[in-house]
């Protein structure tokens, strides 16, 4: 539909150019047809607002800001013209044209960019709801910043509706950590599922590693470039980095990360609001609710790529009862490099382990083996007191997110399979519920195939 309103602007565009250069005409007579022609086109988009796939969303704003301002613009020049009766020029005529494509088409981007996606279906009894706060790490300086400010870490919770008559302390939590320059809401679908369930749900953001994220002040806090950069060479590493740069670089993303998600850990286990808490917009009592059905005797970890290597680290926390590990390595479970191989921690993992995997990350696992490598993954699952693996046929990195669904644009840069992403989420978040239903609730046996 986003394709079909370009087109309709296109062609009004073009039928307007033609309809100036076919004859002789008077500047005021021009002004009052340029604007009829932008009222006509914002007359076009408010009409296909009644068909599916053109909204007043945020991909949709800019343009109906754009059509607004050229409606403004457009009166204004009609009225000051509307004595002059000099002669059009024609070159005039066909750049005003095709300025206006260009414009309008500008305005379509984020359209293009991003699907009109409004989430999964979710299949568990409550519906849900949604809160937010920052979190304020006074033992920790910024070290992103000069200014001696303490490190924030926002967190999102997805919860049922109708918390503040549950039971205190009997729905179990779980943590989600993103991935590198992701944002909180990369697997909004998997909290809505597990909330839908009887979960409450934070997932938190790690300033300066997430593509944006606010501070308590409403700085709009953007992904670190030098992270970035480094992050994308460490992704597209093919031996030209050292095991021991490598080690270098990804231990202090992991020391970063691990302290945030220990500090949530710690300050949801509190109970109460602190000196640490930042509501911001959200009210004390609402957060309130959400801390007092919490059962923090029962809490679950995951994440996606760097978040799942997070919460493998973090998951060896003797109150952890559960961790899934979205497509990620288990980064925080290298000690050290010899002779230019990984040392890896070696201790039992004591924690009921999951890992989730696009199919070249399993086919990477088994050529680890086959060659002697010590790839952590393999060596935490093979020492896991309760390990369990999965692989999808026909995915990539990011098809273990939401982000095929919310924009098929930007997950195709990023890595997306060849699979259907509504199915293969859907597979996802029912794995995950069933597995956190099994170590968090105590109800059934956990198994899962070999692969999907």
């Amino acid at each position: 539909m986003t394709l079909l309103l370009l087109i309709i602007f296109i062609i009004t565009e073009v039928v307007f150019g033609a309809m100036g250069l076919s004859r002789t005409v008077q500047k005021r007579e021009w002004t009052g047809m340029r604007f009829v022609v932008n009222a006509i086109e914002t007359a076009l988009y408010l009409i296909m607002l009644l068909l599916p796939g053109i909204d007043f969303s945020f991909r949709f704003k800019g343009l109906f800001l754009m059509l607004m301002i050229r409606l403004a613009i457009g009166l204004l020049i009609a009225f000051l013209n509307r004595k002059n009766s000099g002669t059009k020029k024609k070159l005039p005529i066909i750049l005003s044209s095709v300025l206006s494509v260009m414009i309008l088409a500008s305005a379509l981007i984020p359209a293009f960019v991003f699907a009109d996606y409004k989430g999964r279906p979710t299949t568990g009894e409550f519906a849900t709801k949604e809160a937010e706060a920052i979190l304020i790490d006074k033992t920790r300086i910024e070290t992103f910043e000069q200014d001696g400010s303490f490190r924030e870490v926002p967190v999102h919770f997805y919860y049922p509706e109708g918390i503040e008559q549950t039971t205190p302390h009997t729905l179990p939590l779980v943590i989600f950590s993103h991935g590198a320059f992701g944002y909180y809401e990369s697997n909004t679908s998997t909290y809505m599922e597990l909330a839908s369930h009887g979960y409450v749900v934070v997932s938190l953001d790690h300033p300066y590693h997430a593509f944006f994220t606010k501070d308590s002040s409403g700085k709009t806090v953007t992904v670190n470039p030098n992270f970035i950069s480094t992050a994308l060479t460490v992704g597209n590493n093919d031996d030209a980095m050292s095991e021991e740069d490598l080690f270098e670089i990804t231990s202090k993303w992991m020391e970063l990360r691990e302290a945030d998600m220990n500090f949530v850990i710690d300050t949801l286990k509190a109970s109460e609001i602190g000196d640490s808490w930042f509501l911001g917009k959200t009210s004390k009592d609402e957060i309130t609710n959400i801390l007092n059905a919490t059962d923090t005797t029962k809490i679950g970890l995951m994440g996606h790529s760097l978040g799942g290597a997070t919460a493998v680290s973090v998951g060896r926390r003797e109150d952890i009862s559960a961790v899934i590990d979205l497509d990620g390595t288990m980064l925080g479970e290298q000690t050290g490099v010899v002779n230019g191989n990984p040392v890896i921690n070696e201790e039992p993992y004591p924690t009921p382990l999951l890992s989730v995997n696009k199919e070249d990350h399993y086919l990477d696992c088994l050529k680890a083996r086959e060659m002697g490598y010590n790839y952590a993954n393999n060596i935490i699952l093979d020492n896991a007191v309760t390990g369990y693996t999965t692989y999808f046929k026909g995915t990539e990195h990011m098809n273990f997110t939401d982000l095929p669904l919310f924009s098929p644009f930007l997950a195709n840069l990023l890595g997306n399979g060849t699979v259907d992403p509504a199915d293969c989420i859907d597979r996802v978040n029912t794995i995950v519920v069933d597995f956190m239903d099994c170590y968090l609730k105590g109800e059934g046996t956990f198994t899962v195939n070999e692969s999907y």
